[in-house]
């Protein structure tokens, strides 16, 4: 059996960046361009990795979140990550309020886990908080690799096109914010997705619970095989900085 999974661990380092760029790519979501000569040595070598931002709060300790790189370029001393406006929380704020010469720091990524490139198609499900993830999955599969996405959004202006050399099929749910945190939305069109033949790996991240809803359809009604797949909480209804990466 061929391994499907393998870690890399990378050393935890912080940088302290400056914004270059602010772009409004959805009513939903705030594109920021950091810059900075400390981006040299940074490593990201999975498309769902994650970063701590550490954000001012006022008091002593700072704020951290967790984001996706959704591009960088190590060359250029350049990383880009993508804000889902999903709460009036700090990290929300912050970024509607960011402008160039900013600073941030940054931290991680801590590892990566990085699927073997051994799968006749990809589905990839999420909410807005996903979409980085989703995003940059789409951009890096290789030219003509087959994948699915399903993800729900606010409305149709947040949705997104992707640059992908993938055979790409787009499917979009819509409903409204305040909404997030119910499972139905992206279940019953996760229900009705007729999925490709062969050998494919399922991929997940929205609230907790609704991560669970859609691991458990495809575990136990579609007998999905659980090492082909993971899903993630990448937020918890009611609870700050709290998710669940594995939800195992």
């Amino acid at each position: 059996m061929d391994q499907i999974v393998t870690r890399h661990r990378h050393e935890l380092k912080r940088r302290t960046l400056t914004v270059s760029a602010v772009e409004t790519l959805t009513p939903h979501m705030v594109r920021i361009t950091f810059s900075g000569e400390e981006l040299a040595d940074f490593v990201s070598l999975a498309p769902d990795d994650h970063v701590k931002l550490r954000f001012p709060s006022g008091g002593e300790e700072p704020l951290m979140r967790e984001y996706t790189p959704r591009a960088f370029d190590t060359d250029a001393g350049r990383l880009v990550i993508d804000f889902a406006l999903h709460e009036a929380g700090p990290a929300t704020a912050w970024a509607l309020a960011a402008s160039p010469g900013d600073t941030l720091v940054i931290g991680g990524p801590r590892g990566s886990a990085v699927v073997a490139p051994v799968f006749d198609w990809w589905l990839l499900i999420g909410d807005e908080t996903a979409l980085p993830a989703i995003g940059r999955r789409l951009e890096e599969l290789a030219p003509g690799a087959q994948a699915v996405s399903l993800v729900a959004v606010p409305g149709a202006a947040d949705e997104q096109l992707f640059d992908t050399a993938a055979r790409h099929a787009a499917h979009w749910v819509h409903r409204p914010v305040a909404a997030a945190a119910e499972a139905a939305p992206l279940l019953d069109a996760a229900r009705t997705l007729s999925l490709p033949d062969g050998r494919g790996y399922v991929w997940i991240a929205a609230e907790a619970r609704v991560a669970r809803a859609l691991r458990d359809h495809f575990l136990n009604d579609r007998g999905h095989p659980k090492d082909c797949m993971k899903a993630a909480g990448y937020w918890t209804q009611g609870l700050a900085d709290t998710s669940d990466k594995s939800l195992d």
